[in-house]
């Protein structure tokens, strides 16, 4: 593993992208398993004892689990789900949260070639229902504390739940029993580098989610980020404390670490500033990753300020929108380490970073450089190749990029592909230094503490209220969260706007769909502004959202 500063660009003259797989694949064969690459070969080199988890419940109590007890407890899960007659390709959806239990799932999951789905704990009916038809997933696993989310589902596959059967559910599976079966006595399948084994849901300016499966070749893209950009290694004690339900949680605090051989923690509770100052202490956390919303909680709590002597980070990292500078420089002043941003997407995981291993330009707010394996160009409306200093789409030229991953979307819900290029829609510039600069979106996404939104979903969510005639959602700019959601409602004939009925939109937005992508504010308008032919122009609404200031 990569410890010491090398330059960029000597790195990118050595770069090999087999020579990354080959440390994942310890078969040669041309194969690849993610169970294999993250757990079981951590055994066949001796290192079985080494801690991969650390776990903190809700009420403080603490396990850790070593890389051969996983091995262990994932082997008799997937006898169990082998008996069950699922096997490779299944979609098995999982609804957990932050536990040892999630851990085995996913690791028994890919034990017998099927393909994690994972369920953000946050999401409501509505959410669920889609993505669980889309997918036809095979199986749920969840628990009892998010049983009730699958009560109202038009169809639910049978539920594997912790806590087992109730009066209500008396169908469920129960996990203990499941968890005690004989172990799998198979090896993990050997699967060819396109075959998938994570099924992600990406939201979209129109329409449904689109659904991302994502191919085992995305392995060696993943251990790279963990190896250059984040600086991941074997003797660090990693959190990153984005949630599993999510591409940069599944990617990155799960898939990443296990193939490093590395130490990953699990912070069960919800986040607030003194839980996670107290949980960095605790467990001497050196390696930490979140998104910016968190760091400007942590910020503006003031619980951190002058606590570096307490800390023992080495590194920091931010992914989901870009640092400023105020945060950037708080940061290295209270945690006492450099942050460096990141960006990326579900479609392609990380892409462009200021990398902590490698040497090259970071100017503060720059997305940084192409993660090695990419090659990344601006684009025109024309998919032409724009010069330094103007502002384009970011594109992945797919030929020259070995380490790209994204087969299109699963169900061809859209097109993402021109002339040879992936289309981000993210429109950046790059800087004569060779660095990237984030400029905007070219479309409607919101992004909102880390997450990003389609306006649709919540659009047809605050649509299901009697009241509601028409509505539209679009970011608005917010200190903390980087953007809120704010909806513009059109009512019914008969109806008067109130904030009590503003309350009752939130909470039906919070109750179907989830808890993180609801309007923290709702404005009651006579009119939506529209093209010619009907479509709703978000950009007009957004722009007179960024120039009201207040925020609920």
């Amino acid at each position: 593993m990569t410890t010491a500063p090398e330059d960029y660009a000597s790195y990118l003259a050595r770069f090999s992208i087999e020579e990354t797989v080959a440390k994942l694949d310890d078969h040669r064969d041309g194969q690849l398993n993610a169970f294999d690459a993250s757990c079981a070969r951590h055994l066949r080199e001796g290192n079985g004892e080494r801690i991969a988890l650390v776990h903190e419940d809700t009420q403080g109590e603490v396990t850790r689990w070593t890389y051969a007890e996983l091995e262990q407890a994932s082997a008799r899960l997937a006898g169990w789900l082998q008996s069950a007659g699922l096997g490779t390709g299944d979609r098995i959806a999982c609804m957990l949260p932050r536990t040892p239990e999630l851990m085995i799932a996913v690791l028994a999951t890919w034990r017998i070639g099927a393909v994690y789905q994972p369920l953000f704990t946050a999401f409501g009916p509505d959410a669920v229902d889609f993505r669980l038809a889309r997918a036809n997933a095979r199986l749920v696993i969840t628990d009892q504390t998010n049983r009730h989310k699958f009560d109202a589902l038009g169809q639910c596959p049978p539920v594997l739940c912790i806590g087992g059967a109730d009066e209500e559910h008396k169908e469920d599976l129960d996990w203990k029993a499941a968890i005690s079966h004989p172990a799998i006595e198979t090896g993990p399948p050997r699967l060819d580098p396109n075959a998938p084994f994570l099924q992600m849901f990406t939201s979209g300016t129109v329409g449904k989610p689109k659904g991302v499966a994502v191919p085992l070749s995305a392995l060696s893209a993943f251990a790279l980020y963990m190896e250059l950009a984040i600086d991941l290694r074997v003797e660090d004690r990693f959190w990153n404390m984005a949630d599993p339900g999510w591409a940069y949680g599944l990617y990155y605090a799960i898939t990443g670490p296990l193939l490093l051989g590395a130490t990953t923690h699990f912070c069960e509770a919800a986040f607030d500033a003194q839980g996670a100052l107290d949980f960095m202490i605790k467990h001497e956390i050196t390696n930490f990753a979140a998104a910016p919303t968190a760091y400007r909680l942590m910020k503006a709590s003031g619980l951190f300020d002058g606590a570096s002597e307490k800390l023992s980070l080495r590194v920091a990292s931010s992914a989901g929108e870009p640092l400023n500078t105020e945060v950037v420089n708080w940061v290295e002043r209270a945690l006492g380490c450099k942050v460096m941003d990141h960006y990326g997407q579900t479609e392609t995981g990380m892409t462009c970073c200021n990398h902590h291993v490698l040497e090259h330009p970071k100017p503060v707010g720059g997305m940084g450089m192409p993660l090695p394996g990419y090659r990344l160009a601006v684009l025109d409306a024309e998919y032409n190749e724009l010069p330094v200093g103007e502002p384009g789409v970011l594109g992945v030229d797919i030929a020259a990029s070995p380490a790209h991953f994204f087969p299109g979307y699963t169900w061809q819900e859209k097109e993402p592909f021109a002339e040879g290029y992936y289309l981000t829609g993210d429109v950046v510039v790059r800087e004569a230094d060779g660095t990237f600069c984030f400029a905007g979106r070219n479309d409607d996404i919101i992004t909102t503490a880390g997450y990003r939104v389609g306006p649709t979903d919540v659009e047809n969510t605050v649509m299901t209220h009697p009241a509601v005639a028409e509505s539209a959602a679009v970011g608005k700019p917010d200190a903390i969260r980087g953007e809120v959601i704010k909806s513009y409602v059109v009512l019914r004939d008969g109806f008067e706007p109130s904030e009590a009925l503003a309350d009752e939109i939130r909470q039906r937005v919070k109750d179907r769909l989830s808890s993180h992508a609801y309007p923290r504010e709702i404005e009651f308008v006579e009119t939506l502004p529209k093209t010619p032919s009907g479509k709703i122009q978000r950009f007009k609404l957004r722009a007179e959202a960024a120039d009201d200031k207040e925020t609920p």
